[in-house]
């Protein structure tokens, strides 16, 4: 199957931008400025930098819901190692979202609702009863089997890591195993979406809203 690239690089634009920072920094700041200074000063300048990020992009009229996430996802984290007084505890909210991320995952492909199918269907607003057909469906569900893989491994890495105390790996780990991994799925998801659904022989999703019988040229962009 040839691979266009082009595709995929206009699928990720949406996807990878500087919100990426707004996740990735604060947590690395955090674990540098605690080995430097202590807890307190670590827990002040990683919510300055969220904030400054979220004030940033409301000032500039860019998109801040990510940033203003990234400064109550830092919040929480911050105050959980304030309690503790454990640079660890900062990266409770990451465990539990991975650990709810796996679950909902597990959940759909019991429920044969696949979660692939659900982002798909929020992301580009295609119709829910297109990712349901016996022809389409298939596709997503496999997409969301190597899903429920990666969270479990990524889950399985944070949890050793957390149980042996070291942030300073934890926080490199973390932020090698979010965004650079995601971006990496995403591309092998697309790739391997787009080429399954062509070989169940479903049809696009545009055939699909405008009523057209077989034979279907079937899905050609996106996934």
């Amino acid at each position: 199957m040839a691979i266009n690239f082009q595709e995929i690089i206009d699928e990720l634009k949406s996807v990878v931008s500087a919100r990426t920072f707004d996740a990735i920094l604060p947590p690395l700041i955090f674990v540098f400025t605690n080995n430097l200074f202590n807890l307190n000063i670590a827990a002040i300048i990683a919510l300055g930098l969220a904030a400054t990020f979220a004030i940033r992009r409301f000032i500039k009229g860019e998109n801040w819901f990510y940033a203003l996430g990234g400064l109550l996802g830092t919040t929480i984290a911050a105050g959980l190692a304030l309690i503790s007084r454990t640079a660890t505890s900062y990266f409770i909210p990451g465990i539990i979202s991975s650990i709810l991320i796996l679950a909902v995952a597990i959940l759909s492909l019991i429920l044969k609702k696949p979660l692939a199918a659900w982002a798909s269907h929020l992301t580009r607003g295609w119709p829910l009863k297109w990712f349901w057909r016996q022809d389409i469906k298939p596709a997503y569900q496999e997409v969301t089997i190597f899903w429920v893989i990666l969270f479990s491994a990524r889950l399985t890495i944070q949890l050793f890591l957390y149980i042996r105390g070291d942030a300073t790996i934890l926080a490199w780990t973390n932020a090698l195993l979010g965004w650079p991994v995601t971006i990496f799925v995403l591309i092998l998801s697309y790739i391997y979406g787009v080429w399954r659904l062509k070989n169940l022989g479903g049809p696009g999703v545009d055939e699909f809203m405008k009523g057209k019988k077989p034979p279907w040229k079937g899905q050609q962009k996106g996934f």
